[in-house]
């Protein structure tokens, strides 16, 4: 009988244990991916104009979810106007993760940015970072354009932040307000370097 009671012991230890080991091991990713979390908001946030020697009289003010705007419907960003080949620069430090070529977007290069924003870079003539690559604060990435589908237009650079934590307090009825609670207004960001 004691054979038995010390044999039942270990069978439900031997089903259990391994649940133990994995909820241990959940908790501890579980409290990196919360440091992690947090530090995305305690990291700096120097800003600074996308596009070299650009001002306030080089953009739209009225842009940012202006429309009609071609198939999607609202402008998400700001357009900061500037001669073909003028340097496009990290506005804040950045971790590249993306570098493309897209039909709407033509040469683009996306970042992550502190408070876990992600800047957008759209149009350019020529992208020289790559994914996985950490940029600061004025560093190049590359040259304005008319790539995709700004081509036979203007130079400039299309540039959009979106925010990977959703603010549902700026929702509104607008054209496809709800996404406001993930795009931020580029002027808003850019007004805080003033």
């Amino acid at each position: 009988m004691l054979l038995v009671q010390k044999y039942r012991h270990y069978s439900k230890n031997y089903i259990v244990y391994p649940f133990i080991i994995i909820l241990k091991a959940l908790r501890g990713v579980l409290v990196v991916v919360f440091c992690l979390f947090v530090l995305g908001f305690l990291i700096p946030e120097p800003r600074g104009i996308p596009v070299q020697g650009a001002s306030s009289a080089d953009w739209n003010p009225k842009s940012f979810w202006f429309e009609p705007w071609g198939s999607s419907g609202v402008h998400k960003g700001l357009d900061i106007f500037a001669k073909k080949g003028t340097r496009v620069l990290a506005p804040t430090s950045l971790l590249i993760i993306y570098r493309r070529v897209l039909t709407k977007g033509g040469n683009v290069a996306l970042g992550l940015g502190p408070k876990w924003r992600l800047h957008y870079f759209a149009h350019m003539d020529r992208v020289f970072v790559a994914g996985g690559v950490f940029v600061g604060r004025g560093d190049e990435l590359g040259t304005v354009g008319n790539s995709g589908n700004a081509r036979g237009k203007p130079a400039h650079l299309h540039y959009s932040i979106f925010s990977l934590l959703p603010m549902p307090w700026r929702i509104d009825s607008s054209t496809q307000g709800k996404l406001k609670a993930f795009y931020i207004n580029p002027l808003t960001y850019l007004k805080a370097i003033d």
